[in-house]
């Protein structure tokens, strides 16, 4: 009988989505100029551990634009019960070990979940951009996840997007984060100039605690 019921509450009110369970570790580090390499090797040595964990989906290692030496990384789990064991595995005390020695700043990693992301994100080659946006929204209550839904909907319809992905932080409701990649910088920099992208400014600015921290990378290598 229950199953019975089950299937007729499929039926009238359509099957219930699955939940995503995707978490993100977004982290920023700036390094000694002259460790650049150094960091860089750390990191593919660290990347490479990870993929034998279970839940590990992707790690991407990315390198401000005119700014060599500061790293953002953007690690991509399948829940949060995967992260939690990654952050406790040896290979990963071991990364943050090394990364020790070769900072200038602090490790500043913060932990996302999914709002919005594209049914699968395309191949990124070395050449991608990418941009990373800080938006925080000064309180509670108010349409900017829907602002940035909006967004993310028209920029997957242009040309060179390869992923648009909004992030929340799973702690602090009212900052994002706002993932990008585009085939190169000259569709990236027509996305800046598009008009959904001027309108989306225009709309969540009155709603920003502080400016948008924008920032463009490429993949370190």
């Amino acid at each position: 009988m229950r199953l019975f019921a089950i299937l007729i509450s499929t039926v009238i009110f359509g099957a219930q989505a699955p939940t995503d369970t995707t978490v993100y570790a977004v982290a920023y580090v700036d390094v000694m100029p002259a460790a650049t390499k150094t960091a860089v090797t750390a990191f593919k040595q660290y990347r490479e551990m990870s993929r034998k964990e279970e839940g590990f989906v992707r790690f991407e290692f990315l390198e401000q634009f005119g700014r060599t030496s500061r790293f953002a990384m953007i690690e991509t789990w399948a829940n949060q019960k995967a992260l939690d064991a990654h952050a406790a595995a040896a290979h990963t005390k071991e990364w943050r070990t090394k990364l020790d020695s070769l900072r200038l700043t602090d490790y500043d990693q913060r932990p996302y979940k999914t709002i919005t992301s594209g049914s699968a994100p395309a191949s990124a080659t070395d050449k991608a951009t990418y941009v990373l946006t800080h938006v925080d929204i000064g309180g509670q209550g108010t349409k900017a996840p829907e602002l940035l839904k909006g967004l993310a909907d028209a920029s997957r319809k242009e040309d060179g997007n390869l992923r648009f992905d909004i992030l929340q932080h799973a702690m602090r409701a009212n900052h994002f984060t706002i993932v990008e990649v585009w085939r190169n910088r000259q569709a990236q920099e027509a996305h800046a100039a598009a008009q959904h992208t001027r309108q989306f400014r225009d709309a969540v600015g009155p709603l920003s605690g502080s400016p948008l921290d924008e920032r463009v990378y490429e993949v370190a290598q």
